[in-house]
């Protein structure tokens, strides 16, 4: 990302819709206090199939955040993503004012793994079943993995620098490397994150090929990474939307500074090759890490990718070791996300959140459901840990063999 020398990516917004809370101040409270809200899957079309347990954003209404207009053109995934970035941008004191005068200085990048698959799905049974006069004209673009990108960019009239991440679960934290690579290279600001909605019947259908994918009926068991009874990942829906800066641009502007992106690298070892993945994510952890100035020591939490595969978490685990060494066994763990489920590209998104949040309160969440850690590992497990943490350092592989690491830093501006 940015070296002490160059233009540096600062955090100043962050925006969630996640299971456990549609607010960041929702989001926290539910994640600190390790709640858990995997339940049933109740989503339309969805409660035959084998898949029985998963992360629902249950009480969003989409209608109450984002105009009519843009609702009728969009997919669930882009909704989530909207409403997101509303909030970040609320949160960032982001608003026309601060840009008006350029436009060009304000980008939007987003990851997507599977992009809008319930609209999609819709649309097509309509073809077959009445024919193409009721297909409707935006089916052509609501199902695509830049519709989110492109959404956010028109509603927001941002005209800098746009792109979109179609990836695995790591293309969340590589869409934050692309926003600061735009930083880097002269833009003020970019709205970045992930947003998914997996849980439609053609999108679950397709999931039910994942050998990792649990298909645990009791909640509490379904998602246990790093324990005895690891199963395989639920999977969410949701994500995060964050609003990035230049750091002396958002000084400019008087914005809040939450922290700072310091590093990012990635590798990929191949689809479901999780025992290689051992040596590219740790690969992928050296190379954030020397791009932030960073020495392993000075990490202070490790918000884990936590696959829930025996395999996977191992090689994690072991990856973990490969870099920190000895500190690995009592560097603090946390893996809120086995209270959510993993949301693919927004899970990192949301761990980011997350992180970026513990570094403020200096607070470690910790990994609901998960009861007897068999790995040398400080996973948090049952409450919230206090702790004095500078660095965080964040993790996702993706199914189709993408690993990334993400190295933030508590904000300059905070007090010592």
């Amino acid at each position: 990302m940015s070296s002490s020398h160059e233009r540096r990516c600062v955090v100043t917004g962050i925006g969630v819709i996640a299971p456990n809370g549609v607010s960041t101040d929702a989001f926290w409270k539910a994640t600190k206090e390790g709640i858990s809200v995997l339940d049933v899957v109740t989503r339309e079309g969805c409660q035959n199939l084998p898949l029985h347990v998963a992360g629902e954003v249950r009480d969003f209404d989409p209608g109450a955040l984002i105009e009519e207009r843009y609702l009728v053109q969009t997919d669930r995934f882009t909704h989530f993503a909207m409403a997101a970035a509303n909030l970040a941008l609320d949160d960032a004191g982001l608003g026309r004012a601060d840009y008006q005068g350029s436009p060009f200085a304000v980008g939007v990048v987003t990851a997507a793994g599977s992009g809008g698959g319930e609209f999609g799905q819709r649309e097509l049974q309509r073809l077959w079943a009445q024919g193409s006069r009721y297909v409707g004209p935006y089916q052509s673009i609501a199902w695509f993995y830049a519709a989110s990108t492109g959404q956010i960019s028109i509603r927001g009239g941002f005209k800098g620098p746009c792109g979109v991440v179609a990836s695995d679960e790591a293309g969340g934290l590589d869409a934050l490397a692309h926003a600061a690579g735009s930083i880097r290279r002269g833009t003020d600001a970019v709205v970045v994150g992930a947003a998914e909605a997996p849980l439609a019947p053609y999108s679950v259908v397709c999931q039910l090929g994942y050998d990792a994918l649990s298909t645990v009926e009791e909640p509490t068991r379904a998602y246990r990474p790093f324990s005895s009874g690891a199963c395989g990942f639920v999977p969410a829906e949701g994500g995060a939307m964050l609003v990035v800066e230049e750091m002396e641009a958002a000084r400019a502007r008087g914005a809040t500074i939450r922290a700072v992106a310091a590093g990012h690298a990635a590798t990929f070892t191949g689809p479901s090759r999780w025992e290689e993945s051992r040596d590219g994510l740790a690969h992928a952890i050296r190379g954030a890490l020397e791009e932030a100035e960073c020495a392993p020591e000075e990490i202070d939490v490790v918000f884990a990718d936590a696959l829930g595969v025996p395999v996977a978490d191992h090689a994690e685990a072991l990856a973990l070791e490969d870099v920190l060494g000895r500190r690995a066994s009592r560097v603090p763990v946390s893996a809120p996300k086995t209270g959510t489920g993993r949301a693919y590209c927004g899970a990192p998104v949301l761990d980011t959140a997350a992180a970026v949040l513990a570094l403020e309160h200096g607070l470690v969440p910790p990994a609901p459901n998960v009861v007897d850690v068999c790995h040398d590992l400080d996973l948090v497990t049952g409450w919230a840990r206090p702790a004095e943490l500078r660095t965080a350092l964040v993790l996702s592989r993706g199914l189709m063999g993408s690993n990334a690491a993400l190295v933030l830093r508590k904000s300059p501006d905070a007090p010592r």
